[in-house]
């Protein structure tokens, strides 16, 4: 993992100039921290590998420090940007250069704009959108290339921990499920403006293509039930009131979308789930150690016994 060196701007520098002449007051409850380092923006520009044919999705470009080196590398640069100052900042900055014409800006909060074709997304991601930007790109299709995203440092080590790591948790198997994910640079806070309270990582992700042939959001169901407690054992987890009354209910709802009859007398769900459990060699097992390989032979010994998670 390569970590990027501190640089100090000079005033007669094209950095320096661009963060004097765009000073603005940066809204930190909204996760807006510039990146100020052209040593770190040329490292990220690089880790995207960008090629002359690709539309690059760039979110929350600020005021343009990674948008300007990206823009004479591809065919086109879509930009979206929910804070009309920054907007109007880089609009400004692009407007003077030869590649201005790639530059399509769409202010708007991203998690609300449907996205369009692209081929590798590059995000200095606001840091309180980062699991909803995760997912929001897993789903898109057509499925891109890759995406090259800064997020905190603990988030990025979530996203790719490994069964039995302390951080191992639901986001790690959902990302790992649906992408190739790699921990590629740390980037250290005073490389920001102004300077976060943690330190960052860029990460690395290429989707799966084709994707899995899992319902994602049963998949998920599961995984929530399973990650309420990743320590307890599984047989723990299936014994508890409100989990048994959720897989009877969905139970009931399986029979009647099937038009099927339902037994008479119903079977206990803390049996059931027991002797699904016992039988599959899970009953003694916990999340915090289990692979995608278990989970996804977890839910297909419920879905056998047409037990469904949403």
């Amino acid at each position: 993992v390569a970590t990027m060196p501190r640089v100090q701007t000079k005033k007669g520098d094209a950095a320096g100039s661009e963060v004097r002449h765009h000073e603005f007051k940066l809204n930190k409850s909204a996760g807006q921290h510039v990146l100020k380092n052209p040593l770190v923006v040329d490292g990220i520009v690089a880790k995207a590998e960008l090629k002359p044919t690709d539309i690059v999705l760039e979110v929350g470009p600020g005021t343009g420090n990674l948008t300007m080196k990206m823009l004479p590398l591809c065919k086109q640069l879509i930009a979206i940007e929910i804070d009309p100052r920054m907007a109007a900042a880089l609009h400004k900055r692009a407007a003077s250069s030869e590649h201005a014409h790639k530059l399509n800006l769409i202010v708007g909060d991203f998690l609300k704009v449907d996205l369009p074709y692209f081929d590798v997304c590059v995000s200095n991601t606001p840091y309180n959108i980062s699991s909803p930007l995760v997912f929001k790109l897993l789903s898109h299709r057509p499925i891109f290339r890759q995406a090259v995203l800064l997020f905190q440092r603990e988030f990025a080590l979530r996203m790719v921990a490994q069964p039995g790591d302390s951080l191992y948790c639901r986001l790690s198997v959902n990302c790992q499920l649906l992408s190739g994910v790699a921990h590629v640079m740390k980037v250290g806070k005073n490389n920001f403006r102004p300077p976060p309270k943690v330190e960052s990582s860029l990460i690395r992700m290429r989707p799966h293509n084709p994707p899995p042939p899992v319902n994602f959001q049963e998949w998920d169901g599961l995984l929530r039930l399973c990650f309420t407690r990743k320590n307890k054992t599984l047989s723990a987890i299936f014994k508890q009131t409100n989990v048994c009354e959720m897989l009877e209910k969905n139970l009931r709802a399986y029979y009647a979308l099937n038009n099927t009859p339902v037994p008479d007398p119903f079977p206990s769900m803390k049996e059931l789930a027991q002797q699904i459990l016992t039988g599959n060699d899970f009953d003694g097992k916990r999340s915090a150690k289990l692979d995608i390989d278990d989970f996804l032979k977890l839910l297909h010994s419920f879905n056998e016994k047409n037990i469904h998670f949403c």
